[in-house]
């Protein structure tokens, strides 16, 4: 008897009047659950409207039929599915076949995706199409920064493209490329690296399976050290928005309470509230809800907002938060691996049986395990902060000055950024001032470069450093790297130093700083920084410092390029 592939898995038993063996598959609240053999299939029962994209079901036969339709008779229609079932073509839009025919040259497909989702993800997606363009290839590349989704790759294209490069630092949801070949990288190597990662492309891209090819490719390469990177980033990319308002607002309360009304005023009582008592008690439970949904998707989300509430009530700050999202994460992958129901029931598994066991070890966990050891350790480390003399708060300063500098966007610098974010949390402001302030250093200096010795650049970089300038007020790290791609040593070592000098100067002037975005913009609301005079003058002396030195020791453009 045939075996058939049913794209529901609660019809299976309908099936197995007419079939001896069925492979079922089907798609729900908890992702789409792949069969693991469906090369044994020769028949795929489709159940929906319009015809799947899938490469799997090529050279099967295919019987598409309305679910309604389905449930009124199913025998009949299992049974009418082995006469009438069509061989698979993949579905093709008459304009896009017209193109393809014209066009023999790779069609490609590209996902960029940043923690910030400003910088890296839109700069990576133009040295990508830039790149792509210039070897011929059709190219288009989906954007999923801050403001959303942008360029939306379609159902058609994915069908039409070779494979898909998906450069992102954080998880992002791959489900409609199943069966496509991709290739995974960074936005940092895209940026960096864009001729080699497409060649990588080329030679490397495996098909993606969800839940199954992709564990595998997980295991292969030894990547977990990366994923775990990858599932913090994501929290931090969704908790950025809920801190930066609830720090502005917040900042606005003292603002209008110092400048415009009384304190105690309606007004800004309201605003307290919506700032300091709703926004930033919000943002460990959205940091651990979003680390845990990059592990174990939708299921991950409750047992990782109510595992971030706890931490946040229990004092455990950051630290607490991001081990609450990885501990709710992974018991939701466990036990979604560990229990099997009835298809009769498999509706109940993620609205049910994963939240509620899931939250419930993920509370006792927190409450009894997690609680107070790291409660300790957030209070303490606040205490020392707070406590720091002069001399240790400079070489803090200097060391996370440094560490914004040295890759500009990198692994150091994301680790430093997250150290800062998580002070914040616990209400201590100068580490994140410091931060901020040498993380404007590199484009600014990169510009103010270009303006110092002109013709040491070429008309390509000083136009270049014009945008450095405009990115470095806005705290774009990433605006230097054009520069420190041509030149990394130079480039690099001179924006550490004078990056580790303004973390230094920020720190030892007591400069705090109350969100952990915005620039030089941030300066135009009253009680966000202080003091502004010392903030500013890190800042100045930061960027003189490696802009200066960077113009003594680059070589003019000719000579750089013979050497």
């Amino acid at each position: 008897m045939k075996t058939l592939l049913i794209m529901d898995s609660s019809l299976g038993r309908c099936a197995q009047y007419i079939a001896e063996r069925i492979i079922t598959e089907a798609a729900g609240s908890i992702g789409v659950t792949l069969t693991k053999n469906i090369e044994e299939a020769n028949l795929i029962v489709a159940l929906g409207n319009t015809q799947p994209i899938d490469h799997r079901f090529i050279g099967k036969s295919i019987y598409l039929i309305d679910i309604k339709r389905f449930m009124r008779a199913p025998k009949k229609f299992l049974a009418q599915a082995l006469t009438d079932a069509k061989l698979y073509s993949m579905p093709i839009s008459h304009s896009q076949s017209i193109i393809e025919s014209k066009t023999p040259c790779k069609r490609v497909l590209a996902i960029t995706a940043c923690p910030t989702g400003v910088a890296h993800t839109f700069m990576a997606a133009e040295a990508l199409s830039i790149e792509a363009k210039k070897r011929g290839w059709w190219i288009k590349v989906e954007t999923r920064g801050s403001i959303g989704t942008q360029n939306i790759i379609t159902n058609d294209e994915i069908a039409l493209a070779d494979f898909v490069i998906v450069a992102t630092d954080i998880e992002v949801d791959l489900i409609k490329f199943s069966g496509k070949k991709i290739y995974r990288t960074s936005t940092c190597l895209a940026l960096k690296n864009t001729k080699q990662e497409l060649d990588n492309a080329v030679l490397k891209s495996t098909p993606y399976h969800p839940l199954i090819n992709h564990d595998r490719e997980k295991k292969k390469h030894n990547q977990e050290k990366i994923r775990s990177y990858r599932h913090l980033m994501t929290g931090i990319s969704y908790m950025l928005p809920m801190i930066i308002s609830g720090g502005l607002i917040t900042a606005l309360s003292f603002a209008v309470g110092n400048v415009v009304c009384d304190d105690s005023d309606f007004f800004v009582t309201a605003l307290k509230q919506i700032g300091n008592g709703a926004a930033l008690m919000l943002i460990i439970p959205i940091l651990s809800g979003f680390i845990s949904f990059s592990i174990a998707d939708r299921p991950g989300l409750t047992p990782g907002f109510i595992g971030g509430m706890l931490a946040t009530n229990i004092n455990a700050g950051f630290i607490g938060g991001i081990m609450a999202g990885f501990i709710a994460g992974y018991t939701v992958k466990y036990l979604n691996s560990y229990i099997h129901v009835p298809s009769s029931m498999e509706s109940l598994k993620p609205l049910l049986i994963l939240p509620v066991l899931s939250s419930l070890l993920t509370g006792l966990v927190m409450i009894y395990i997690v609680g107070k050891p790291v409660s300790g350790i957030m209070s303490s480390l606040t205490s020392i902060l707070d406590n720091l003399g002069t001399t240790n708060a400079i070489l803090l300063g200097s060391v996370l000055g440094g560490m914004m500098c040295i890759d500009m966007g990198g692994p150091l610098n994301k680790v430093a950024y997250a150290f800062g974010i998580g002070l914040l949390s616990s209400k201590t402001y100068t580490p994140m001032a410091a931060i901020m302030a040498a993380g404007m250093v590199p484009p600014l200096s990169m510009g103010i470069a270009t303006l110092i010795v002109r013709k040491k650049f070429t008309k390509k970089q000083r136009v270049l450093g014009k945008t450095a300038l405009v990115l470095g007020i806005c705290f774009i790290s990433e605006g230097a790297i054009p520069f420190a791609a041509r030149d990394p040593i130079r480039v690099l070592s001179c924006c550490a130093i004078g990056g580790a000098v303004t973390g230094a100067i920020s720190m030892a002037v007591g400069a705090q700083l109350m969100v952990p975005h915005g620039g030089l913009f941030v300066l135009l609301m009253p009680g966000v920084v202080t003091p502004i005079v010392g903030y500013l003058f890190a800042i100045i002396i930061g960027t003189l410092l490696t802009s200066i030195s960077y113009a003594k020791v680059k070589l003019p453009d000719k000579e750089l390029s013979e050497c």
